[in-house]
């Protein structure tokens, strides 16, 4: 069968501890377990899986713990997503680019090529950009990414820390006791809400949900704008959960326009490029741990309340 493999490798750290695996193939097909056997038989006979030197791995090769194993990402057929990303600055260090909708940042799924990562590797010739902080696939908006190694850690820290702003605009479906409540004068904007809770895995396991226990998430959400029943609102997460943004203002009453997952889950099917997740990461703002300057970087926002259809 015809597939589309990945251009530029992945790699995994063979974990110190090994109580049960003789060869590395055997620990490959334990650990991606959602791959068949028989395709980690058949990606080391064809050469698709090496060590860092370039050394092929075949079906006998000794666990060696600790070392890194590289190997191709495959899939059936990979969809085309025909938005650009920006570049909205960089230096020897960083890259801060806009990321469009329904493109994902890193290989993954049914995406091995037609990520943002490579893209920019393909376009600054380099082979080490990684990002710096997450950005889900639906989300569009500003990004931080790394283009060495040896910095990556200084970046990942002002996220660890909270020494970065992080601001997002998001348009939804306004509840209708909070419409009547500003069309009467009883509120007037800007509204704002401190939302404090405990995010959880949900089921299936890539969503999210609100649990009982202690808050682990925080976000800042305020209500700006509005526009007929829809509210223009801007949120800042303190906190980096997955999904947290979007949990947080379904909790609200209030779930972001198109969401393919929150409150409802979607049947899978192909993106609807007309619909994409009213949701942007429109501001970024930091001081350079290698450089010592402040940055403060924007993309458009959505003010213009042009996804409502």
């Amino acid at each position: 069968m015809q597939t589309v493999r990945s251009i530029r490798p992945s790699y995994i750290a063979l974990p110190q501890q090994n109580d049960k695996h003789r060869t590395v193939l055997a620990f490959l097909i334990d650990h991606f377990s959602q791959i068949e056997k028989s395709i980690w038989h058949a990606r080391v006979r064809d050469g698709k899986v090496h060590w860092a030197n370039g050394e092929l791995i075949d079906e006998s090769t000794p666990y060696a713990a600790m070392a890194k194993v590289y190997y191709y990402r495959e899939v059936a057929h990979e969809p085309k997503i025909p938005f650009s990303e920006r570049i909205l600055f960089h230096d020897e260090n960083i890259i801060i680019a806009y990321k469009p909708h329904f493109l994902v940042v890193s290989p993954g799924g049914e995406f091995v090529n037609e990520c943002l990562t490579h893209r920019l590797c393909n376009r600054f010739k380099i082979d080490t950009i990684a990002p710096a902080h997450r950005l889900d696939r639906d989300t569009a908006g500003v990004i931080l990414l790394t283009k060495k190694p040896e910095v990556r850690h200084a970046y990942h820290e002002l996220f660890k820390l909270g020494e970065i702003n992080k601001q997002y605009h998001a348009i939804a479906r306004l509840t209708e006791d909070l419409l009547t409540s500003i069309q009467s004068g009883v509120q007037t904007l800007p509204i704002h809400w401190s939302v404090k809770n405990q995010l959880k895995r949900s089921n299936p396991s890539f969503l999210q949900e609100v649990g009982d226990s202690d808050a682990n998430s925080h976000s800042e959400i305020t209500l700006v704008a509005t526009h007929g029943e829809y509210g223009l609102f801007e949120l800042s997460p303190i906190t980096g959960k997955t999904h947290q943004l979007r949990v947080h203002m379904m909790s609200l009453g209030m779930p972001i326009l198109n969401d393919r997952f929150y409150p409802q889950l979607a049947p899978k099917g192909p993106d609807n490029f007309e619909r994409p997740l009213a949701l942007v990461a429109r501001r970024l703002s930091f001081i350079d741990p290698m450089t010592q300057k402040f940055h403060d970087v924007s993309c458009e926002d959505l003010a213009g309340f042009d996804l409502i259809k």
